[in-house]
């Protein structure tokens, strides 16, 4: 919408890739990259300046993109606010001032604060708010945000997209990635393979002590790892959204159709789990799943839930 030089058609000018606009946004594609830097800057500040400092990037100035910020994670009201406050100027160098959201993870006044602009934007102002799971936003912010929902990229324009983009992978590793990210070719550049590949390790080890071996030593290891904090939430979370996926292709398996597993390396492994195991089995552990997630929001002892998850699992 900011481009300098294409036609405009449909209302909206293409990406050109040339023009100084394009050129400038186009530097926060590798957010991640872009993130870190940011974060990396933020811990060079005094103490105090730090505890007042959010995250923020911005490579052109009339588009800033707003990441959750570290530790908790979370869109923060300090970050809003800066919004808020700029919102109402005119943009300097494009036609439309714009605005990135790039999670939905909202801290409860941090969302309250966003319904007035977000209910009366400026003409020359766009909002956009991104999002995996749309319920996860307040139904007032829904209410006043009209929902564009991407389509799935096939699994082998992904694949070729990766080889170019990751060229140290293997080509099973490329197609592993490519069915995980499910048709998202961001979520797809973004994959970080070492960190599912380590938190599906571990969800294979609970599954296993609990369908084959019988053996909880290995599980004990794996669940003490999980431990409170910041940092130990996000690695929960990983392992919770690992398991469902397991889940998921094991239930494929049992239901004779393997050409849809995600886990597509280790379809031997899956194998074994589920000639040990039936629907009402799968559909009892993801209730399990659900129950660890409820108490990870009270703030439970994570290593005791996931090893309540296991004896859950045992019995169903």
């Amino acid at each position: 919408m900011n481009c300098l030089e294409s036609a405009i058609s449909d209302g909206l000018p293409d990406f050109c890739g040339k023009c100084s606009n394009c050129t400038r946004i186009s530097l926060s594609e590798d957010l991640n990259a872009r993130f870190a830097e940011a974060v990396e800057a933020r811990e060079n500040l005094r103490e105090t300046d730090k505890r007042e400092t959010r995250i923020f990037v911005q490579t052109h100035p009339d588009v800033l993109v707003i990441p959750p910020d570290p530790p908790q994670m979370m869109i923060k009201v300090d970050q809003v606010r800066r919004v808020i406050e700029g919102i109402h100027y005119r943009p300097g160098e494009a036609r439309e001032r714009v605005y990135i959201f790039t999670d939905s993870n909202f801290m409860k006044e941090a969302a309250n604060s966003l319904l007035k602009v977000l209910e009366e934007p400026p003409e020359f102002t766009t909002i956009f708010l991104l999002t995996e799971n749309v319920g996860e936003l307040l139904p007032t912010i829904r209410s006043r945000a009209m929902t564009f929902t991407l389509g799935a990229l096939p699994s082998e324009d992904i694949e070729q997209d990766l080889a170019e983009q990751h060229p140290e992978w293997t080509a099973k590793q490329r197609a592993l990635v490519a069915r995980l990210s499910e048709g998202a070719v961001g979520r797809a550049r973004a994959f970080d393979l070492a960190k599912y590949t380590a938190s599906r390790a571990h969800g294979l080890t609970i599954l296993t002590s609990v369908l084959r071996t019988g053996d909880h030593s290995e599980l004990f290891k794996v669940t003490e790892t999980y431990r409170p904090g910041a940092e130990g939430r996000e690695k929960t979370d990983q392992l919770l959204r690992t398991l469902y996926c397991l889940l998921q292709d094991m239930m494929l398996l049992s239901s004779g159709a393997p050409e849809l597993l995600r886990n597509t390396d280790i379809p031997g492994e899956l194998q074994k789990l589920v000639s040990a195991i039936d629907f009402e089995w799968i559909s009892n552990a993801a209730n399990g799943l659900a129950e660890v997630e409820r108490g990870m929001r009270r703030n439970l002892l994570r290593s005791l839930s996931l090893d309540a998850l296991a004896v859950g699992m045992e019995k169903s």
